[in-house]
């Protein structure tokens, strides 16, 4: 238990300071070029993958609901399934998709009540409230960019030929990483972690 609630704090702690730090030094926007492949982008989303979004306001408050209730469970199941019988391997793997999650859910939550808006500014702390959105109503902090290839595909590829072509397009923050390696250690060993389940 105490190494399933350590390795999730250190998620929260490294993804937030990440957050703080893009969201305190940088313009909605910005970007720094560490290597050819790799950027340090400003963006925020509206909490769902790759940016969607759907319903409006009414959507953000079920989008964010289901994500808590979603913790909650998978906490509940963690703590009465797992910890009476469970190996490190499977403690990790939900440690990194709970870690992952709240992390994204304290922006959702929080970061527009405590921040300025970084639209064409550089974002300050609000202890007062005088945010850019009212509780559960802030963005999600991305600033990974890793464009592995840039340039035009050939012609004979179907659909896409000719067209200029971005392979990895999406940006994503740390929580997001940590949730996706979790998801694919579940897929990866799932015979192993899933055993648990009475």
């Amino acid at each position: 238990m105490k190494k399933s609630i350590l390795i999730i704090l250190i998620i929260i702690l490294i993804d937030q300071v990440l957050k703080i730090y893009v969201k305190s030094s940088m313009i909605l926007g910005e970007e720094y070029k560490i290597l050819d492949w790799f950027y340090i982008h400003f963006t925020e989303n509206n909490g769902m993958a790759f940016g969607l979004e759907f319903g409006g306001k009414i959507g953000k408050v079920i989008l964010m609901i289901l994500r808590i209730s979603f913790v909650l469970i998978m906490i509940s199941y963690v703590k009465k399934t797992l910890f009476k019988q469970y190996d490190n391997l499977s403690l990790l793997t939900f440690s990194l998709i709970i870690g992952g999650a709240i992390g994204n859910i304290i922006d959702g939550v929080f970061y527009g009540y405590f921040f300025t808006s970084s639209l064409g500014q550089i974002s300050t702390f609000s202890i007062n409230g005088n945010g850019y959105a009212p509780l559960m109503f802030g963005k999600v902090v991305d600033m990974f960019y890793f464009p592995l290839y840039k340039g035009f595909l050939p012609d004979y590829i179907p659909f896409l030929g000719g067209d200029y072509f971005i392979f990895f397009r999406p940006v994503f923050n740390f929580a997001d990483t940590c949730i996706s390696i979790g998801v694919f250690l579940l897929i990866l060993f799932n015979k192993k972690i899933l055993k648990f389940i009475d």
